[in-house]
């Protein structure tokens, strides 16, 4: 390989630990590759709670037949959605999530940045980020994107701000621990609401919320209150047919 070859090499696949302008924790191999053993281990109750709140939100709207999910990773929820009645596709930024999503997913997958979907307007009933929206730098802007490609509306699953949790990570940031959450935005369902106020302005639509990730030990797993590990949102547009 010449100097200039190399050089060229170094600056692709440098660019490829980015994005956003900073390193990104789904830009490293060591990360994505084992990414799925998370939810076979001690994220697996979490999942279960996660994926109850968000069936129970987006099926309320039985126009949603078809969901992209964008941020779709590994496709762990992207290979879920059939299972409450949902034809779902994938698309993420990170080629080392969808190279391993690619082996496990048996539809539609697509490589791109969610400020820029490559789709036309209404391509889909309804757009679902699930533990990605968390990290994008122009929130406001991948709202509209969704809400122009998600014809009835976008389904949200979050990591709650409003959680113990939350500090925890933190602490373990400063210590180089948890290499996760670096880059990452907490929302609670309010800040959150702000959002998709400022984004949709004009719009007609309603917001309906519940919150999960509470203790094994709390009398209750699922509540109406702002508080928990993790909260579903779902926005239903209600100006088109």
């Amino acid at each position: 390989m010449s100097n200039l070859e190399k050089q060229k090499f170094d600056l692709v696949t440098k660019d490829l630990r980015k994005w956003q302008g900073r390193e990104e924790w789904f830009f490293n191999r060591d990360h994505t590759d084992t990414y799925e053993l998370w939810y076979e281990g001690r994220y697996k109750r979490a999942e279960v709670w996660q994926k109850k709140v968000i069936g129970q939100l987006i099926t309320k709207d039985a126009r949603v037949k078809t969901l992209l999910e964008f941020g779709c990773g590994t496709t762990r929820f992207t290979r879920w959605w059939k299972e409450i009645g949902i034809e779902a596709s994938g698309g993420d930024i990170s080629p080392f999530m969808l190279g391993q999503g690619v082996h496990l997913f048996n539809g539609d997958l697509v490589l791109a940045d969610s400020h820029h979907m490559p789709f036309k307007d209404h391509t889909f009933d309804a757009l679902a980020f699930i533990t990605t929206f968390e990290y994008y730098k122009d929130p406001v802007k991948v709202i509209r994107e969704a809400a122009r490609v998600g014809k009835y509306g976008i389904v949200f699953g979050m990591m709650n701000r409003n959680s113990p949790k939350v500090a925890r990570r933190r602490i373990q940031e400063m210590f180089g621990k948890n290499p996760f959450y670096v880059t990452a935005t907490f929302y609670t369902p309010k800040k959150l609401i702000a959002l998709i106020q400022e984004a949709l302005q004009g719009r007609e639509y309603t917001i309906e919320w519940t919150a999960t990730g509470l203790p094994k030990w709390f009398p209750v797993q699922q509540w109406n209150q702002p508080y928990g590990d993790f909260f579903g949102l779902h926005v239903r547009l209600n100006d088109v047919q």
